[in-house]
């Protein structure tokens, strides 16, 4: 364990750098979460159906927000580069597995040598993420406070002024959207966050597919171009 964490590569002054702007980024957005959300309602209002289907507006909330941050990091990433690291990943802790399975001391050695550049480079490739986290946090973040904004209740709110709980139907039962669980956690929050992360899955999917197409293209091309050469 000592060998994996000399060989790992420290965390760069610009890393910490990023977090540090991100966590000023989330509480700068958290404090002044109703004048953002009241500037952006100028082009969110139009997912905000006037406060009839808030579900709705959650889901599609939850879709264009997915949407910007699975962009923006395939833009300032490999999407190729990561999916062979993480495929790389996977094998060798399979083939690790299996060794130990078989009681394999002579290949669960040699496995055990090559672990501190395995986890080298998953801590590379997890700085690469923390760099471009202020970016995604910028545009993730003020969506958060646009929702919080819409789904306010009670005298000044936009949508909901004079109403004192916001009660949608459920396969399970009629919730709050404004309630806490655990004592903490809104239930808008969870509604928005199981809409987000199987469609944030499905479209990194998708983006590393046209990535990879697009290389395989290449490559052809430049086989094809060397052929005729």
């Amino acid at each position: 364990m000592q060998q994996a964490q000399e060989m790992a590569p420290p965390m760069s002054n610009k890393t910490m750098i990023g977090m540090l702007f991100a966590m000023m980024i989330m509480f700068g957005v958290m404090a002044f979460r109703d004048p953002i959300g009241e500037g952006l309602d100028v082009v969110f209002r139009y997912i905000a159906f006037d406060g009839q289907y808030p579900v709705l507006t959650l889901v599609i909330a939850g879709v264009i927000m997915i949407t910007l941050s699975t962009v923006v990091r395939s833009l300032m990433s490999n999407p190729i580069e990561m999916a062979k690291s993480q495929q790389i990943q996977s094998d060798f802790n399979a083939e690790f597995r299996q060794a130990r399975i078989e009681n394999n001391l002579f290949k669960m050695k040699k496995l055990q040598e090559q672990q501190p550049a395995m986890m080298a480079a998953s801590m590379e490739a997890s700085t690469q993420q923390m760099k471009i986290m202020p970016v995604t946090m910028l545009l993730i973040i003020p969506v958060y406070a646009w929702v919080y904004y819409f789904l306010k209740t009670g005298d000044g709110a936009a949508y909901f002024s004079g109403v004192e709980t916001l009660l949608v139907a459920m396969p399970w039962g009629t919730l709050d959207l404004n309630s806490l669980l655990m004592g903490f956690l809104p239930v808008w929050i969870v509604i928005y966050t199981l809409v987000s992360l199987p469609i944030g899955q499905i479209e990194n999917r998708l983006i590393r597919y046209i990535f990879l197409k697009r290389r395989l293209d290449e490559l052809d091309r430049e086989v094809k171009r060397a052929e005729i050469e």
